[in-house]
Protein backbone atom coordinates (compact mmCIF):
# COMPACT_ATOMS: atom_id res chain seq x y z
CA UNK A 1 0.00 0.00 0.00
CA UNK A 2 1.24 3.66 -0.82
CA UNK A 3 1.78 5.96 1.57
CA UNK A 4 0.04 9.35 1.68
CA UNK A 5 1.49 12.30 0.15
CA UNK A 6 2.68 14.33 3.38
CA UNK A 7 4.33 10.85 4.14
CA UNK A 8 5.77 10.22 1.11
CA UNK A 9 6.89 14.35 1.16
CA UNK A 10 8.81 13.79 4.08
CA UNK A 11 10.77 11.11 3.04
CA UNK A 12 11.88 12.93 0.29
CA UNK A 13 12.88 15.89 2.20
CA UNK A 14 15.02 13.27 3.91
CA UNK A 15 16.66 11.87 1.23
CA UNK A 16 17.38 14.66 -0.10
CA UNK A 17 18.86 15.78 3.19
CA UNK A 18 21.22 12.70 2.93
CA UNK A 19 22.06 12.77 -0.04
CA UNK A 20 23.40 16.31 0.29
CA UNK A 21 25.45 15.48 3.05
CA UNK A 22 28.06 14.10 1.08
CA UNK A 23 28.69 11.48 3.97
CA UNK A 24 27.06 8.22 1.87
CA UNK A 25 29.12 6.12 -0.63
CA UNK A 26 28.13 5.99 -4.03
CA UNK A 27 26.29 2.93 -3.63
CA UNK A 28 24.49 4.39 -0.83
CA UNK A 29 23.69 7.44 -3.02
CA UNK A 30 22.36 5.88 -6.27
CA UNK A 31 20.03 3.55 -3.89
CA UNK A 32 18.67 6.68 -2.11
CA UNK A 33 18.22 8.83 -5.12
CA UNK A 34 16.38 5.28 -6.82
CA UNK A 35 14.12 5.35 -3.75
CA UNK A 36 14.05 9.63 -4.23
CA UNK A 37 12.62 8.98 -8.17
CA UNK A 38 9.97 6.70 -6.94
CA UNK A 39 8.49 9.06 -4.27
CA UNK A 40 8.87 11.86 -6.08
CA UNK A 41 6.27 9.60 -8.67
CA UNK A 42 4.11 8.97 -6.16
CA UNK A 43 4.34 12.53 -4.86
CA UNK A 44 3.42 13.83 -8.63
CA UNK A 45 0.61 11.38 -8.55
CA UNK A 46 -1.25 12.14 -5.55
CA UNK A 47 -1.33 15.86 -6.34
CA UNK A 48 -2.28 15.41 -10.30
CA UNK A 49 -5.11 12.88 -8.61
CA UNK A 50 -5.87 15.79 -5.88
CA UNK A 51 -5.79 18.23 -9.19
CA UNK A 52 -8.28 16.45 -11.06
CA UNK A 53 -10.73 16.19 -8.12
CA UNK A 54 -10.71 20.03 -7.98
CA UNK A 55 -11.05 20.27 -11.69
CA UNK A 56 -13.91 17.86 -11.57
CA UNK A 57 -15.67 19.85 -8.69
CA UNK A 58 -15.32 23.67 -10.29
CA UNK A 59 -16.87 21.48 -13.62
CA UNK A 60 -19.75 20.22 -11.28
CA UNK A 61 -20.26 23.84 -9.52
CA UNK A 62 -20.18 25.94 -12.98
CA UNK A 63 -23.03 23.47 -14.33
CA UNK A 64 -25.47 24.00 -11.38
Amino acid sequence: MENGFEQNLKMLEEIVSKLESSELSLDESVELYTKGVKLSAQCRKSLDEANLKICDAKTVMSEE
